[in-house]
């Protein structure tokens, strides 16, 4: 399976989301995210990755501010209120949900 960056977004760009779902396999689904000017996401129900496709600005999460930019890998926990700030126009992120809901740590809590 391959998903390249350009055919992600262009794909996003034919429905009204900041985010399309482009693939699923078990726990695992993989989408393309790009928010407009804000991100109002909230906490999530599973762990989860970003991995940065393009653009730069500032990510929060769990009250604590990174700069990030292409490239940069970012784990959040499930449930940790988390969200991107401060963005140029051309941001946009590979998003990986997993695990179980709650997060694969959930069994500690």
């Amino acid at each position: 399976m391959k998903i390249n960056p350009h055919t992600a977004l262009k794909r996003l760009s034919e429905v009204d989301s900041p985010f399309l779902t482009l693939f699923t396999h078990g726990t695992l689904s993989v989408e393309i995210y790009k928010p407009e000017k804000v991100d109002l996401q909230q906490p999530h129900t599973r762990d989860e990755v970003y991995v940065v496709v393009s653009g730069n600005g500032r990510f929060m999460m769990d009250g604590k501010h990174i700069d990030f930019g292409p490239g940069d890998f970012l784990f959040v926990p499930a449930g940790m209120e988390h969200r991107f700030e401060d963005f140029s126009d051309d941001f946009a992120t590979w998003v990986l949900f997993y695990g179980p809901e709650r997060g694969e740590n959930s069994h500690e809590k």
